[in-house]
């Protein structure tokens, strides 16, 4: 059974949703403000719902701090908030979010998110696929959610990561928003294309020298260079 930390300051808001995922199986931890979430962590949740706008920390400080901790450092994340516009989701996808929903929810929308997260966070700790990928002046290690760059390892958000390894382990080929967001977010979940610029840009920063890897196919979409 899957453990899920739900944080939010409207109450009501946070009972409706407890119940329909408590009625889908997972066991539900809930908090009501920042500080709160993040002495919640102790129960070892598997994946965190958090609000934007709470009391004494919002949810991008809580975020912050999570992300602090070694243990949690790729837990999957998924924002809650009334908050609308695409300047608040890039900001949550920048941050390494795995998901962004918005208010009013949708039981059945989150139900899926939710389900959809937890697979991918699964299926990265158990790696399908070989678990160390190097290529050119990048190890990438799966299993340890590490990358390596000209020997030095460099942090990368899961979603990030996840986007990094996908293109490094299909060099040449060119991929357009499209199959990037299925592949990498999946197929139940609605994000905008802008989600994989914002990606790719916070990549190529990480990689600095070698930001050529990730190309620019122009009116196309992008590809690992092939090294």
């Amino acid at each position: 059974m899957s453990k899920i930390l739900l944080v939010d300051d409207e109450r009501d808001i946070v009972e409706f949703l407890q119940y329909n995922l408590e009625q889908k199986g997972y066991e539900v931890i809930v908090g009501y403000d920042g500080l709160e979430a993040l002495k919640k962590l102790s129960e070892n949740p598997d994946l965190i719902i958090l609000d934007i706008m709470m009391p004494h920390l919002d949810g991008y400080d809580v975020y912050k701090k999570i992300r602090e901790n070694e243990k949690f450092k790729n837990i999957p994340i998924i924002f809650l908030t009334a908050k609308s516009g695409e300047v608040d989701e890039i900001k949550a996808l920048e941050l390494g979010a795995s998901d962004y929903v918005q208010k009013p929810i949708s039981p059945k929308k989150l139900l899926a998110r939710v389900k959809l997260n937890l697979r991918k966070y699964e299926k990265d700790k158990t790696g399908d696929e070989s678990s160390i990928l190097e290529v050119g002046p990048l190890v990438i290690d799966r299993e340890k959610f590490i990358v390596r760059i000209d020997n030095v390892e460099t942090i990368f958000p899961r979603k990030e990561f996840s986007l990094l390894y996908f293109l490094a382990n299909n060099p040449g080929r060119v991929y357009n928003r499209a199959e990037l967001l299925k592949e990498v977010w999946g197929a139940d979940v609605f994000v905008v294309d802008r989600t994989v610029d914002v990606h790719i840009r916070k990549i190529r920063e990480k990689l600095g020298k070698h930001s050529d890897l990730v190309e620019t196919i122009k009116g196309v979409g992008y590809k690992f260079k092939s090294v």
